[in-house]
């Protein structure tokens, strides 16, 4: 009887070393590691910090909405002279993104967008321009990119600048327009009109002109900057260092705020299609998906208001490695997503209760956040 019960046991503990686990039902490993944030406050008491990025000699290059620009070395700070003069910083315009050059130490170009006045009208436009500096001065200012003055309620303008890993400059543009109603029905099909700025992401060489292998759109002939379309408000825009592929994030209406990988010549589908609804209750469409339109890889319900991107890739920042940071304006919290491949596995919540308008990883493996009212410059590092 011993023996009998004996063999059963050991089949038992046999099936139980061997059986399959389902991958899908699986449950999630737990991490092995917490690390402890830790926050410095490096600037304080500015007005909406939009744009930021480094110098190769750590300098922090950094511009409120507002239309003033400065620069951070260690501990001083000493705002910038020649900015373009037709800033308009009205409605959600003003100074947007600024991003340095990935070959900056040879050509020494620095990018900024703005929202920008148009003469003879009261909407505006958004530019694209680089510069070099001079001491603490904008020099060889240059206009390298213009989306045509038809904002008329001067909102959803993007903006991010991003290069890819072979130089080639991505700018994302939100839809403008008269309003930002969804459905088949809304006013504004921006996004859906190849032949508007408005509305998408935009890939050019670094001086401005169209590549040669960028994709020619239906009613196009020929390429234009134009890479993909159908965007709503794209303010996030990152390289994915491991892949290669640019990956945005863009505000929706009332829930639905996406992640996309970025597919040359793709519709991701605004107005026609969302996975959230108009403000005032009504729906956008009957469905979220739609036959032509790539799908969001993630969406948040309700909105977070996705506001930059960052890919962690310095070993400093341990188990964060890998993951994508999505800064949050509707929600108040810088969001960590855990990645498995191109799919979200986990998000965590970090700096709760904190608008976060941008989010870079420093030359030095640190994340800085830049978060509002008022507007400050976060350092976080792990423990």
């Amino acid at each position: 009887m011993k023996n009998s019960l004996l063999l059963i046991t050991c089949c038992l503990g046999m099936w139980a070393c061997t059986r399959t686990v389902d991958p899908v039902n699986a449950p999630t490993p737990p991490t092995t590691t917490t690390p402890t944030v830790q926050t410095k406050t490096l600037l304080t008491g500015y007005e909406i910090i939009w744009g930021m990025d480094f110098l190769p000699n750590g300098d922090l290059i950094f511009g409120e909405k507002r239309g003033r620009m400065y620069r951070r070395s260690g501990e001083t700070v000493t705002e910038l002279t020649g900015l373009p003069t037709d800033i308009n910083t009205s409605g959600q315009g003003g100074l947007l993104d600024i991003r340095v050059h990935p070959n900056y130490a040879a050509n020494g170009w620095i990018y900024a967008s703005y929202a920008a006045s148009a003469a003879g009208t009261t909407n505006t436009q958004l530019n694209l321009v680089r510069f070099k500096l001079t001491e603490n001065r904008l020099t060889d200012l240059q206009t390298i990119f213009r989306a045509s003055a038809t904002n008329q309620w001067k909102g959803h303008y993007g903006s991010r600048i991003e290069f890819d890993k072979s130089g080639l400059l991505y700018l994302s543009i939100g839809e403008g327009g008269p309003s930002t109603y969804g459905g088949v029905n809304s006013p504004n099909k921006n996004a859906q009109n190849v032949q508007t700025e408005w509305g998408k992401v935009h890939r050019m060489t670094d001086s401005g002109a169209i590549p040669a292998d960028n994709p020619i759109l239906p009613g196009n002939t020929a390429p234009t900057t134009v890479f993909s379309y159908g965007h709503r408000n794209p303010q996030g825009l990152i390289t994915n260092p491991l892949t290669g592929d640019m990956w945005e994030s863009e505000h929706s209406a009332k829930g639905g705020d996406e992640v996309n990988i970025l597919k040359k010549g793709s519709n991701y589908g605004w107005p026609l299609v969302s996975y959230g609804i108009n403000y005032d209750g009504t729906t956008i469409s009957a469905s979220p998906t739609m036959a032509g339109v790539e799908n969001p890889i993630h969406t948040w319900t309700p909105s977070i208001g996705p506001c930059g991107l960052a890919f962690v890739t310095s070993d400093s920042l341990k188990s964060w490695k890998g993951n994508l940071l999505v800064g949050g304006l509707a929600l108040n919290y810088l969001s960590r997503l855990e990645l498995d491949g191109n799919k979200v596995v986990r998000e965590s919540k970090l700096l709760d209760g904190n608008r976060v308008r941008n989010v870079k990883q420093a030359p030095d493996g640190s994340i800085y956040v830049s978060v509002e009212n008022p507007g400050r410059v976060l350092r976080l590092v792990l423990r």
